[in-house]
């Protein structure tokens, strides 16, 4: 297990982070997701994997999903908990997800989690856990940063500050700051590459379904930096092999 430091685990990063809902280059990771949840899903039981302060949950909850939020974090769950009362949040330890039910669920669901996440052991113990909760034709939608995200500037972030990222390689530290909080605090997250994202799933016997990098759209009422000509986020489609 790596000593990396989650960012989000802070006290008054979580409360900042907290308060965003969908705002700028956040937008893009959420716009598509119903659309490309409705293609790949049947069935109405998810897990939201590192839910953090609930909003990925409370996005679910609104599409019609029973969802639990999930998350190593208790400041993240007690932000969650404090904006959304009636939802269902637990704490969980890396890699132990069997009593949440082996085989019950429709959609696991994880947004930025893995941005948070060092070390190959670790993500692929994480990745096979996680498909354990799965049916037999229930999905896995991933959601993370581009390697681009490190390397240009953004309606949401700036990494200008933190030249190191255009050297980084899969596992190393990169650093970029939240435009959109007022905590600018920067956040560490953990660089990987799209080809070892693939060499990860194939060793946690996942099946890449499907990868999608949205884009921003001149007619969308944010003021687009790269948003429209490079993608800031990717989400991959996964089923257990």
């Amino acid at each position: 297990m790596s000593d990396h430091a989650n960012s989000w685990n802070q006290a008054s990063v979580a409360g900042a982070y907290a308060q965003l809902e969908f705002p700028n280059t956040y937008y893009l990771a959420y716009r598509d997701l119903p659309e490309l949840i409705c293609k790949h899903i049947s069935g109405r039981r998810a897990v939201d994997f590192g839910c953090g302060a609930g909003r990925s949950t409370r996005f679910l909850r609104k599409l019609g999903f029973e969802t639990i939020g999930i998350d190593i974090a208790p400041n993240m769950l007690q932000k969650a908990r404090a904006i959304d009362p009636e939802g269902n949040y637990r704490q969980v330890a890396n890699g132990d997800y069997d009593a949440l039910g082996v085989g019950e669920f429709d959609l696991v669901q994880s947004i930025f989690t893995f941005d948070n996440i060092a070390g190959w052991e670790t993500r692929t113990s994480i990745l096979s856990g996680l498909s354990r909760l799965l049916k037999p034709n229930g999905k896995l939608v991933l959601l993370d940063s581009t390697e681009e995200l490190y390397v240009n500037e953004w309606a949401s972030f700036t990494s200008d500050p933190f030249p190191e990222n255009w050297h980084a390689k899969t596992g190393d530290v990169v650093r970029d700051i939240v435009l959109d909080m007022d905590d600018r605090t920067p956040i560490e997250d953990i660089f990987w590459t799209m080809s070892d994202y693939e060499e990860l799933f194939h060793r946690a016997d996942l099946h890449l379904e499907a990868t999608y990098k949205p884009l921003g759209r001149e007619d969308e009422p944010y003021q687009w930096v790269n948003e429209t000509r490079i993608a800031p986020w990717v989400i991959f489609v996964l089923s257990p092999d």
